[in-house]
């Protein structure tokens, strides 16, 4: 499967800025996509977006704080570049704190931005993979059974005896069917350890089952 081309998504309500950073940043060699507001950017975006966010903070109904916040609790991990002519000191510490990759006062030379341009598709390009990881490792998980995961909660808590015996006695069954259930739960999440299986369970965000 081919990689979506990363792109420059620039949002800014200046007009134009609009015009003169697309131009100036395609001559670096980059795709730029202009949008006129936040609320325009979240009427387009989809997850296949791939590149980074060169993000105004000063717009009318939605400034670009908003914006950041508002992508956070949907889960969008498209790194940020803010930008500002204006801006208070405190809004580009909140802007880092909250994770953008840098902050940027206008007027600027687009070629000077170019490093940290690449630094931020790098940081998509390894978001996107720690995505793909994740959403394997729980498509994996899902196909356990209300037993293995039953098997697999205790294996996942540090405060129990994870030994096959133990398990064994604890949940009824035999020692056989617990080394049974533990070689299919391996066997259907492609771990090879009980260490790499507990790594790959809590990096799936795996829940636990409640035990009696």
């Amino acid at each position: 499967m081919l990689e979506p081309r990363q792109t420059v998504y620039l949002v800014d309500d200046d007009a134009l800025a609009r015009r003169v950073i697309p131009r100036e940043l395609t001559d670096l060699g980059l795709e730029v996509k202009a949008f006129d507001s936040a609320h325009s950017f979240l009427n387009s975006y989809s997850e296949g977006f791939s590149g980074c966010l060169l993000l105004d903070v000063c717009m009318p109904h939605m400034s670009g704080l908003e914006l950041q916040a508002e992508l956070r609790k949907r889960g969008v991990s498209l790194p940020i570049i803010f930008m500002s002519g204006n801006a208070k000191v405190s809004d580009s510490v909140q802007a880092l704190r909250s994770g953008a990759l840098d902050f940027v006062e206008k007027p600027f030379d687009p070629s000077n931005l170019e490093q940290t341009i690449s630094q931020a598709f790098e940081q998509d390009f390894q978001n996107k993979q720690s995505e793909r990881k994740k959403t394997r490792l729980q498509e994996q998980f899902a196909k356990l059974t209300l037993r293995e995961n039953e098997i697999l909660t205790i294996l996942l808590d540090d405060s129990l005896d994870t030994s096959s015996k133990q398990i064994a006695r604890r949940l009824s069954i035999s020692h056989r069917t617990v080394e049974q259930h533990r070689a299919r739960i391996m066997e259907k999440t492609e771990t090879r350890s009980l260490a790499e299986l507990v790594s790959a369970a809590r990096f799936a965000g795996q829940s636990k089952l409640t035990l009696h």
